[in-house]
């Protein structure tokens, strides 16, 4: 792939899960956190948009297709994008290998691409970016992108990580050098956001911020849940309103 394909693309983060491409499905490799919590963040998807049945729905950053997939089962008509080709390669053929027939599409593009390619804007009636934010160099870029791609009335579901102390005790120094739930240098906490500049993001792209919610883990029971705990991980809810 042509690293100029977006400006908005670190060359090392795409290198980075290249190498991991091919252990996107075992729910106890590197990826098992992603695994962990699909349950929940589909749930609460779902829930929120009163069913994902017949959505059109955009995944930005699919990577190998856990969300995705997961959404297209529950009777969503997904399309997921991802600068990753070893990832969506990995996406196709797990899908294939499901024998499952769902109405899912992915393509190597960029959101920015999709949404200027677009003959229409606002295509989808669901757009989420999920754990993805704060692997690019611009995330105002995609949060621009995923206004211009969801429908008027459609909502957008992003998820990242806040920016503070205690996110970098948990999501970097605990996650990857304590209890090794990540590999070493999976993230950079410079590039971590705090729900209110995510949602000045949104606010700016014309979204209405409808709920933040925290995302925790316990390392007792090894499981997450979703709370009222904004500090590390967390998930916003934004729509496009239904008169634009």
């Amino acid at each position: 792939m042509d690293s100029n394909i977006s400006p908005n693309a670190d060359r090392r983060e795409l290198d980075k899960f290249a190498e991991l491409a091919h252990r996107w499905w075992d729910p106890n490799s590197e990826f098992k956190p992603l695994h962990d919590i699909n349950p929940l963040r589909l749930d609460w998807i779902d829930a929120a948009c009163g069913g994902l049945g017949g959505k059109q729905v955009l995944d930005v950053g699919c990577g190998g297709g856990i969300l995705a997939e997961s959404m297209a089962a529950r009777g969503a008509r997904v399309t997921g994008i991802d600068l990753g080709e070893r990832a969506l390669s990995v996406a196709r053929l797990h899908l294939l290998e499901s024998g499952a027939a769902l109405d899912l599409e992915y393509r190597l593009i960029s959101a920015e691409a999709l949404a200027a390619e677009a003959a229409t804007p606002g295509r989808f009636d669901v757009v989420t970016c999920m754990e993805m934010l704060e692997h690019v160099p611009d995330p105002g870029s995609i949060v621009q992108a995923c206004a211009a791609l969801v429908k008027p009335g459609g909502q957008v579901f992003l998820s990242t990580i806040n920016r503070n102390p205690k996110a970098y005790l948990f999501a970097v120094f605990g996650a990857e050098y304590v209890l090794n739930l990540l590999p070493r240098g999976t993230h950079d906490y410079a590039r971590f956001l705090r729900p209110a500049e995510l949602a000045r993001d949104c606010r700016e792209q014309g979204l209405q911020v409808d709920e933040i919610i925290g995302m925790s883990y316990n390392p007792l029971s090894k499981t997450y849940r979703l709370g009222t705990d904004t500090r590390v991980n967390y998930l916003l809810r934004a729509h496009r309103p239904a008169n634009d």
